[in-house]
Formats: structure tokens, C-alpha cells, sequence
């Protein structure tokens, strides 16, 4: 039998991770696939973005199977405002973002003269037809460059292609703090409005980051889809770069890693240094990008322990330890915890919509 072999460049046709961007095609939503009631910023359903809100609206944030055509697609975010807000004051503002940590970005050799151009494409849905915004903020060095785009067509998919030149300025922090947000802007008061687009690279100045946006809370019909977003090195868009679920979803876990979200679901097995003091460790799948904190359910009972001895220890909640790090967390309950000291138990959520997890975003 002929034996081939594979040359030292590898497959030409291997995944090369060229796609800044973690879940861009939003398969992977560990927090759950809808969240209603949204008046604040922060993370709802598809992993690693962050919908950014400053008293505009009132939304639900959900996964959709709503996805452009034949393109391979499976799942996209969906916005939709249900409080509108027709006229936002000076510091509303509305954006769907992506932080991105500075040790991933150094090929992109930001602050030299060789500093690369970067590529965004995305494909967008939305009612609301107009100009939109999509920005780059260099955070390490208080930099962002802005571009346009048109959604043409109400309620049809579009895909949009924006390339932003290299910085000559300022380099991005070689550590895994947060050095570069990728913004979609959807709405925005006159504080971000009331300039000149900053269409070139250059310190940022509020009012020229979204000038042009339309208001997408302007009415509670408007709707607002997204998937496939990518963001690589060079002036030009390449396909979209589908991962294998495995690899995405540890991509995630770096920042964010669901434990337990259904009651009766195990949490750890627990170990009593005290009668009042039991605790037990995680071991995320992934190293976390750094010592994470803990995102859990604060209500009455949340918790629970089975005891070895027998019987349940109610809980209402966890804290981490300072001896934890990106590689465990070690969890502790020292104020509601009754049991016997040199026990070992279980540990479990009690309550049906309880959650616990371990949180490291940017």
C-alpha cells in the first residue's frame, strides 16, 4: 500500500482560525436561547456578545433559526424591541458588541508600519431599513475607526463586507485584558451622534462613532438578525469559517462555562471543613481566561447539599474562594451551610431557573 505523505504546511484546506471573532454564526448559547425584558447592558444568549443598552427600549434577546439561505447557517441573534424609545436622549445608546482579548490580535501588528487592514462581514436582517454603524475601539490606547452600511431591503437577509485600514498607532497589549471591541451600533443619542463619521483611525471622540445611525427602538415592530460575522486580517471578505460545535463551544468556555441549569442538575461533590462551612471545586473544561467569578441564581434555597449522612443542607448561594484560579475555582457556602464537619455530601441546584457558573468575560 502507497504511503502518503502529509507535508510539513499541514492539509490545504485546514481550519486556521483566521476568524477573530468567537460564534459568529451564534450556535452556541449557553445562558439560554431567549431572554426577555432587557433595559440593561449585558450577556443573554449567544456566547461571547454583549448587548449594550443605555435607556433605549425594552427588548428580548433571543437564538433564531431565522438564517439566510443555502449559506450553511444554522442559528442567528434576534432583537426585538418591545418598549420603543422614538426619542432618545443625548446618552442613549444602543450596540451589539464582541470584546476581543489583546495576546489574539498581535498578528494584526497594530502601532507599526506594517499594521494590517481588517475585514468584517456579517449578514444582517432587519424591518428597520438605513444606515447603520459598525465600529472598531481600540481600547488599550482610547482609538476607533467607524464605517457605514445600508440595510436595503426590509425583512430580506443581506450580507455586508466593511474593511478598516491598519493603525500606524498604538500597539494592543500582549496580555488577555481587553484590547479591541467590534461594535454594531443600533441606535444612539447626539453624544455619539452629532459629529463627523470617524472613518480613519483616531483618538476617540464620542461624537463622531456613530453619526448617521438610524434608531432601531423606534418602534416595537423593528426587529434586528445577525450571523456569520467575521472579522480577519486583509482588504478583502473569505467564506465564513465554520468550526466543528466541540471546538466553538471551548472557545466559549474560556469565558464563560454554564455548570448547572436545570434542578436536581449535580453541581460537585462537596466536603464539609465545618458544620457551617462545606464547599467544593470545579475544574472548568478549558483553562478560563482568567480567575473566573461566579454567575449563579440568588434566591431562597437555590441550592442544595446530600449530606452523607443523610438529609438535605438548603442553600442560597455560593462564593468563590481567592485560592482559585483560571485552571479550578474553589467554591464555598460559610453562612447558610448546616451539616457535620468531615462529611463529604453533594452538591446540587434545588430550583427549577437556577443557574451557576463560572464567568471570565472581558
Amino acid at each position: 500500500m502507497a504511503i502518503t505523505k502529509i507535508p510539513a504546511a499541514g492539509f490545504s484546506d485546514a481550519v486556521n482560525f483566521r476568524n477573530i471573532i468567537i460564534n459568529g454564526d451564534m450556535s452556541i448559547a449557553q445562558r439560554g436561547t431567549s431572554t426577555a425584558s432587557i433595559t440593561g447592558g449585558g450577556y443573554y444568549s449567544c456566547d461571547r456578545w454583549r448587548f449594550d443598552i443605555n435607556s433605549q427600549g425594552t427588548w428580548t434577546q433571543s437564538q433564531s433559526t431565522d438564517v439566510p439561505t443555502g449559506q450553511g447557517f444554522a442559528k442567528s441573534t434576534k432583537l426585538d424591541c418591545t418598549t420603543a424609545d422614538a426619542s432618545p436622549s443625548a446618552g442613549d445608546l444602543l450596540a451589539f458588541i464582541q470584546k476581543v482579548e489583546g495576546q489574539n490580535l498581535q498578528y494584526l501588528k497594530k502601532g507599526t508600519s506594517s499594521a494590517e487592514s481588517t475585514t468584517l462581514s456579517f449578514w444582517v436582517k432587519s424591518n428597520k431599513t438605513g444606515t447603520y454603524i459598525a465600529e472598531l475601539v481600540d481600547s488599550d490606547n482610547s482609538r476607533q475607526i467607524s464605517k457605514s452600511y445600508t440595510i436595503s431591503s426590509a425583512d430580506t437577509w443581506e450580507k455586508k463586507t466593511l474593511t478598516f485600514a491598519g493603525d500606524t498607532t498604538g500597539a494592543f497589549a500582549n496580555d488577555n485584558a481587553r484590547s479591541l471591541d467590534i461594535v454594531l451600533w443600533l441606535g444612539a443619542g447626539s453624544n455619539y451622534t452629532s459629529g463627523t463619521l470617524s472613518t480613519s483611525w483616531s483618538s476617540i471622540t464620542n461624537a463622531n462613532e456613530a453619526v448617521g445611525q438610524v434608531n432601531l427602538a423606534d418602534s416595537t415592530s423593528n426587529e434586528w438578525y445577525i450571523t456569520g460575522v467575521q472579522l480577519e486580517a486583509g482588504t478583502s471578505a473569505s467564506d465564513f469559517e465554520f468550526l466543528p460545535v466541540d471546538i466553538n463551544q471551548q472557545r466559549c468556555f474560556r469565558y464563560f462555562y454554564m455548570v448547572g441549569d436545570e434542578d436536581e442538575q449535580g453541581l460537585g461533590t462537596a466536603f464539609y471543613r465545618s458544620n457551617t462551612n462545606v464547599r467544593f471545586i470545579i475544574e472548568p473544561p478549558v483553562t478560563m481566561r482568567t480567575t473566573p467569578s461566579l454567575d449563579q441564581s440568588t434566591a431562597s434555597n437555590s441550592f442544595r447539599v446530600l449530606s452523607s449522612a443523610g438529609g438535605d443542607d438548603l442553600l442560597d448561594d455560593w462564593s468563590i474562594m481567592t485560592s482559585s484560579t483560571d485552571r479550578f475555582a474553589i467554591v464555598v457556602n460559610a453562612t447558610d451551610a448546616s451539616g457535620t464537619g468531615g462529611q463529604a455530601g453533594y452538591a446540587l441546584i434545588n430550583l427549577a431557573d437556577t443557574h451557576f457558573a463560572l464567568t471570565a468575560e472581558l
